[in-house]
């Protein structure tokens, strides 16, 4: 297994933390006026999302962890799994909700996502930046009823739910934001 020396360590490589795979967020490099110069590594875990940080010797060393970002295109959802399928080789994995990180909720068929494998099993799915879904529920937008920031509440054919404008209407289709989930533009 390959390992990284301090002065190796980069922002965003990949390393083995406790048996977990993690994604370093950032370094900083310390040299103290009296004593030895250390490393600060602030990383997260890429299965649970948390984020913790080490101080470590300028002779320590990090395991790197075998990750993999794959391009797979989602093909379907049977409820327990969501289905990935590699668009070159054909081959296909399946990922639990767990391994979905929140993707599923922009996800309805056909989409191209980034798939992080850990030794051969889906860890976290990263979807499209921008996804279109249709509007299939929301309440009408009344004229001058602007009080509360000019919003409501509108449930997509995936199941989530985002603020939108006031003129957006039902059965329309709207780009959404799904790194923040939020509401981009009304698709024409």
């Amino acid at each position: 297994m390959a390992s990284y020396g301090m002065n190796d360590v980069k922002n965003g490589m990949k390393i083995l933390v406790n048996n977990q795979p993690a994604v370093i967020i950032d370094t900083e490099y310390v040299k103290p006026g009296k004593g030895q110069a250390f490393t600060r590594v602030k990383y997260r875990l890429i299965k649970d999302g948390r984020t913790q940080e080490v101080t470590m010797k300028s002779t320590d060393s990090l395991d790197a962890a075998d990750v993999v970002d794959t391009d797979m295109n989602f093909m379907y959802s049977d409820g327990e799994y969501w289905h990935f399928m590699d668009p070159e080789s054909f081959e296909q994995v399946q990922a639990t909700k767990a391994g979905m990180g929140g993707a599923e909720k922009w996800l309805k068929g056909e989409e191209s996502c980034v798939v992080t494998l850990w030794n051969g099993e889906p860890i976290f799915v990263q979807p499209p930046n921008f996804v279109e879904l249709k509007i299939t529920e929301t309440d009408p937008g009344v004229r001058g009823d602007t009080s509360g920031g000019g919003g409501k509440p509108a449930t997509l054919e995936t199941g989530a739910v985002v603020r939108v404008p006031l003129f957006v209407n039902q059965d329309e289709v709207i780009r959404v934001d799904t790194r923040s989930g939020e509401y981009s533009a009304r698709v024409k």
